[in-house]
């Protein structure tokens, strides 16, 4: 337990930290081509993407989130579900004070507080983490996982699009949904314990971890470039907990201590809201400060 929550917390950083240094990335692109990178809807095409990927921030940004993606993976098969991927979500801390460093945003106190519930819930959580459940599911949870990966992956992506400007934290739901199907994906995926190479590469639960890792990472990568980087992380938290989580305790048989599950249903709720709660207090300070933001007064001509 206590390696599976080190590894937890190592792939909350490296998430946390790859999220800001993607973030500067992606708007030092946008300041350098601002009129290139924006589509008919307000939205970023994928020009503008794929110049924000060629940054130097976000290029180490992604290798951390690499990092992170294979401490998380760890973390997936030694924690239950609901304690893992709650645990890796806390890099929204790690996000929101890089962020006031590395991108000059300043935190309201509402902000703060709702940061304070969440790591709250997470020491409720691991208080409360019982044994964790199996790795076998049957091959048609295999497939549905598969389908409903590419359905989240690719509907979503083409709904983002179509929104433009206003689909930051529907992204960043989005490529939540995704890490969180990549989690789950991790957890029952077949040809690992014993490492099996041929029925590893037949496990649908493979491509879907491909999916939902390309696919979350793309519309995580919209999301920082037209929204808020705190409002689009807390959006991603809520996606890649609630979904594995009950996924977790109703099909895999992951558990909580005797006598505390309403402690871990306690701490569960406060960490989906405390992330909701920074999620629009982000969106709206964000929304303010473009409001108060002093308009240029164009020079006299001659």
């Amino acid at each position: 337990m206590l390696i599976g929550l080190l590894t937890a917390v190592a792939a909350s950083i490296c998430y946390g930290t790859g999220s800001v240094l993607q973030a500067v990335g992606s708007r030092r692109a946008a300041r350098m081509s601002p009129a290139a990178g924006v589509t008919a809807h307000g939205g970023p095409n994928l020009s503008s993407t794929a110049k924000a990927a060629m940054t130097w921030e976000f290029i180490v940004g992604t290798i951390l989130d690499f990092v992170g993606f294979g401490l998380g993976a760890l973390a997936a098969r030694m924690l239950p579900l609901f304690l893992s991927q709650t645990v890796i979500s806390a890099n929204l801390v790690i996000t929101a004070v890089l962020s006031v460093r590395m991108l000059g945003i300043r935190l309201t106190r509402k902000e703060w507080a709702s940061i304070g519930v969440v790591c709250t819930a997470l020491v409720l959580l691991a208080t409360a983490a019982g044994h964790e459940g199996g790795h076998h599911a049957p091959m048609s949870t295999h497939w549905w996982l598969l389908g409903i990966t590419a359905l989240l992956m690719i509907g979503g992506t083409v709904a983002v699009r179509l929104l433009g400007g206003g689909a930051a934290i529907l992204a960043g739901l989005l490529s939540g949904l995704g890490f969180g199907a990549l989690g789950v994906g991790v957890r029952i995926l077949d040809g690992v314990d014993p490492f099996d190479l041929a029925t590893l590469l037949t496990d649908p639960a493979l491509y879907a971890i491909l999916l939902a890792g390309v696919g979350g990472m793309y519309l995580h990568t919209v999301a920082l470039q037209i929204g808020s980087v705190n409002g689009a992380t807390a959006a991603l938290v809520v996606g890649e907990t609630v979904l594995p989580g009950a996924i977790g305790v109703l099909w895999l048989g992951d558990a909580s201590r005797p006598g505390l599950g309403w402690l871990a249903i306690a701490g569960f709720v406060m960490a989906v809201t405390g992330a909701v709660a920074v999620a629009w207090y982000g969106k709206h300070g964000s929304e303010e400060e473009e409001k108060q933001a002093p308009v240029p007064v164009p020079e006299p001509v001659g």
